[in-house]
C-alpha cells in the first residue's frame, strides 16, 4: 500500500509550492515508509509514499511512460496486471519494471479514461498527461482505497489518500460541514462523498474525475456500479460448486507478494474460509495467522480462532487485548482525521499491530457479510417486511406508530421485552425502518441532543437523504437486495473499509479483501436472495459450500463481532472522562449541542436506567476529534 498527494492549479500554471507537497507527502508517511517520490512541473505536482510489495527493487513512484509525458501515483494492487502487461507489450508498448504500477501509465495512454474498466483490483490514483493538459482520478469499485478532494479558493485542486494531508494546505477551509455532522450522529461515519469539512470530499467508490484547466466545478463520473437485476437460474448444488471456484480464484490472485504474507483470523465465517483456501494453496507451507483475546468472554473468539488454526496447522499469533485499552481513544483521532464511531476499531487497530510484527501483507475476510446477508439487521429487517407486507402504510403508521410511541424504552430489560424498536420500525415505510436500524442515535433523539441553533443550520436535512439517493439507483425491488445495496454503498465503505484502511495504514500494513473481488461481487448480487438469506441463516450458501472444510460450531454460532465492553467502561474506568468530555467546554463551545440534553444522557447511562453506550461514543470521538482539530487549526 502507499500514500498519494497532489496540487494542480485549474487556473494557469503557476508554480507549485514543493514544500507545502512535501509537508502533504510526508503526512502520510505510515502508508509508505519505504520510499518516498515528487514530480513538480509548472502547475503541476505530485506526490507518493510508497509500502514495497511487488518489484521491490524498480517500483519507484511517480512512475513515467517512455517519454515522461504521462506520469501516475498510485495506491492499491491491480491483480490481472500480468495479463493487461502482455496485451500491452503486443500493441508496442515498452516497458522498464515488472510492477503493477506502469501497467497504469500505459493503459491510460491505449485506452484512456476507460482503462479504469480493465483493471481488477483495489485502487485510487492519479495520472497527469501533459499531452491532453489532463488531470485523471480514480478510485476501485467497492471503495477499498481511498482518496480525497478539494478545490481551493485561489484555484488549486489538492487530493490525497487521507484527509490529514489536504489540511497541511494552509488554503483548505476547516469550517465543519453541518450536514455531515447529521450523517455521523445517524451512521457513526460520515459517508461519501460527504467529509467533515465543508469543501472536501471523498471520491466515491467506482468513480473518476477529470480535472483540466479551466474549470470550477468538479463532477465525477460513475464508471461501475452492483447489479441485483437479472437473478440467475441456478440451483444450490450448482451455487455451491461455482461459489467455491469462484472465492478460491479471488484468493489465490491475493497471495502474489514479494514480502510476507498472512491472514487475521477472527475465529467467524468468512476469515476462516479465507485462511482454508489459503491453507490448501500453499500444500503445506503454513499460513501466517493473526488474531487477538479480550479478557471478557463475552466479546472474545480466540478458542474459535484456534480452533481454525489448529484445523488447518497455520503459524499462529495471538494477543490479548486489555479490558482498559482507553489509550486509543485519541490516537483513533489522529488515525481516522474526522469524527468515526465504530468502536471495533480498537481491536482492529490492535490486531493490524500484531499482524505487522509478522507479515507485511494480510487476507481479511471483510465483505461476506454485505454480499450474502450475513447481518443479524438482515434478519431483523426481512422479519419486519413481511409484517409491512400485510398491511397498508397507513393503517401501519396509526396502530403500530402510537404503540410503539406508548411503549416504554427499556435497555436493562431481557431482550423479548424491548419491542419498541420493532413496533417503530414496522411503523414505518422499508427504507426508514432500514435507517432506524442502522442509526445510532435515532431521530428523536437527535432532535432532543442538537441545540435550536445547530437544527436550523441543517434547514430540514436529515441523513435519510444518504439512503434515498442511492435507493433511486439500485434498480431492485428486491427488499433484501435493497438494503444490501445501501450497505455496499454507505456501511462498507464508509465504515468498514475506512476502518482497516487506516488500522492497517497506521502500521504500514497491506490488507487485501477477496470477498470483495468485484468479479466476485458481480456473481453473488445476483444469486437469489433465498440462497443469501434462507429462513433465520444469514450467508446460507456460502456455509453450505464450507460444509466440507470447516466444523459446524464455526459456521452455525452466533456471530459475536469486534465488539467493546463500552456500557461498562463509561460506568466504571470512563465515567470522570466521559463527564469531562461531553459536559466539557471543546463540546460546548462547538454549539451544536444542548447541555441540558447531554447531561441527561450522561446521567442516565451512568445511573444505569438507559444504555446510551453507542450515543456516548460517538460524542467521545467527535470531541476528540474537535481537540485535534483545535490544536493543528
Amino acid at each position: 500500500m502507499c500514500g498519494i498527494v497532489g496540487i494542480f492549479d485549474t487556473r494557469s500554471r503557476r508554480e507549485i509550492d514543493r514544500v507545502i507537497l512535501e509537508r502533504m507527502n510526508e503526512s502520510q508517511f505510515h502508508r509508505g515508509p519505504d520510499e518516498g517520490g515528487i514530480h513538480v512541473e509548472p502547475g503541476v505536482g505530485l506526490g507518493h509514499r510508497r509500502l514495497s510489495i511487488i518489484d521491490l527493487s524498480s517500483g519507484k513512484q511517480p512512475l513515467y511512460n517512455e517519454d515522461e509525458s504521462v506520469v501516475v501515483v498510485y495506491n492499491g494492487e491491480i491483480y490481472n496486471f500480468k495479463e493487461l502487461t502482455k496485451e500491452l507489450l503486443a500493441k508496442g508498448h515498452v516497458f522498464r519494471t515488472h510492477c503493477d504500477t506502469e501497467v497504469i501509465v500505459h493503459a491510460w495512454e491505449e485506452w484512456g479514461p476507460s482503462c479504469v474498466e480493465r483493471f481488477r483490483g483495489m485502487f485510487a490514483f492519479c495520472i497527469w498527461d501533459r499531452n491532453k493538459q489532463t488531470l485523471f482520478l480514480a478510485r476501485d469499485r467497492l471503495g477499498i482505497k481511498p482518496l480525497y478532494y478539494a478545490l481551493l479558493s485561489d484555484g488549486q485542486f489538492v487530493f490525497s489518500s487521507e484527509l490529514k494531508a489536504l489540511m497541511v494546505h494552509p488554503e483548505l477551509n476547516g469550517s465543519i460541514n453541518p450536514y455531515a455532522v447529521e450523517d455521523y450522529f445517524a451512521f457513526g461515519y460520515i459517508p461519501e462523498p460527504k467529509t467533515i469539512l465543508s469543501n472536501a470530499f471523498k471520491l466515491p467508490p467506482g468513480y473518476t474525475l477529470t480535472v483540466k484547466q479551466g474549470q470550477n466545478q468538479l463532477i465525477p463520473r460513475c464508471y461501475w456500479d452492483v447489479s441485483f437485476e437479472a437473478e440467475q437460474e441456478i440451483n444450490e448444488k450448482q451455487a455451491i460448486e461455482e461459489l467455491v471456484e469462484r472465492f478460491r480464484e479471488a484468493v489465490e490472485i491475493r497471495m502474489v507478494a514479494d514480502v510476507p504474507l498472512g491472514a487475521f483470523l477472527s475465529g467467524g465465517v468468512d476469515s476462516s474460509a479465507v485462511v482454508g483456501v489459503m491453507a490448501d494453496l500453499l500444500k503445506g507451507e503454513p499460513v501466517n495467522t493473526c488474531s487477538i483475546s479480550f479478557g471478557n468472554p463475552e466479546f472474545n473468539e480466540s478458542e474459535f480462532a484456534k480452533q481454525v488454526s489448529d484445523r488447518f496447522h497455520t503459524n499462529h499469533h495471538v494477543e490479548q487485548v486489555e479490558p482498559d485499552d482507553f489509550d486509543l481513544i485519541d490516537k483513533l483521532a489522529d488515525i481516522y482525521d474526522e469524527p468515526y464511531a465504530d468502536s471495533s476499531a480498537m481491536p482492529t487497530y490492535r490486531v493490524c499491530e500484531l499482524a505487522r510484527k509478522h507479515v507485511t501483507v494480510a487476507l481479511s475476510g471483510d465483505g461476506g457479510d454485505e454480499n450474502l446477508a450475513g447481518y443479524r439487521r438482515y434478519r431483523w429487517h426481512m422479519n419486519e417486511e413481511k409484517i409491512r407486507g400485510l398491511l397498508p402504510q397507513w393503517l401501519r403508521s396509526s396502530v403500530f406508530g402510537l404503540a410503539g410511541s406508548i411503549y416504554p424504552k427499556i435497555d436493562w430489560a431481557p431482550q423479548v421485552f424491548r419491542a419498541k424498536t420493532t413496533l417503530q420500525a414496522i411503523a414505518r415505510d422499508s427504507l426508514s425502518a432500514y435507517m432506524h436500524s442502522v442509526s445510532i442515535m435515532h431521530t428523536d433523539l437527535k432532535k432532543q441532543l442538537y441545540s435550536s441553533d445547530f437544527r436550523q443550520s441543517l434547514s430540514g436535512y436529515s441523513a435519510i437523504e444518504v439512503f434515498r439517493e442511492h435507493a433511486s439507483r439500485a434498480k431492485t425491488r428486491d427488499p433484501l437486495s435493497m438494503i444490501q445495496y445501501l450497505d455496499l454503498k454507505t456501511y462498507l465503505p464508509g465504515d468498514i473499509l475506512t476502518k482497516v484502511d487506516r488500522a492497517s495504514m497506521a502500521h504500514s500494513l497491506e490488507v487485501r479483501v477477496p470477498l470483495l473481488d468485484h468479479k466476485l461481487v458481480e456473481w453473488m448480487a445476483t444469486l437469489p436472495s433465498n440462497l443469501k438469506l434462507k429462513g433465520q441463516e444469514g450467508k446460507y450458501i456460502f456455509k453450505k459450500s464450507l460444509e466440507s472444510s470447516l466444523p459446524n460450531d464455526i459456521l452455525y454460532r452466533q456471530k459475536m463481532g469486534f465488539a467493546v465492553p463500552l456500557a461498562h467502561w463509561f460506568r466504571g474506568p470512563l465515567k470522570e472522562r466521559v463527564r469531562e468530555a461531553l459536559l466539557g467546554s471543546v463540546i460546548r463551545e462547538t454549539g451544536i449541542f444542548d447541555q441540558r440534553a447531554l447531561e441527561n444522557i450522561v446521567n442516565r447511562h451512568q445511573a444505569g436506567v438507559s444504555d446510551f453506550s453507542a450515543t456516548i461514543w460517538s460524542l467521545l470521538m467527535f470531541e476528540a476529534y474537535q481537540r485535534k482539530a483545535m490544536r493543528t487549526g
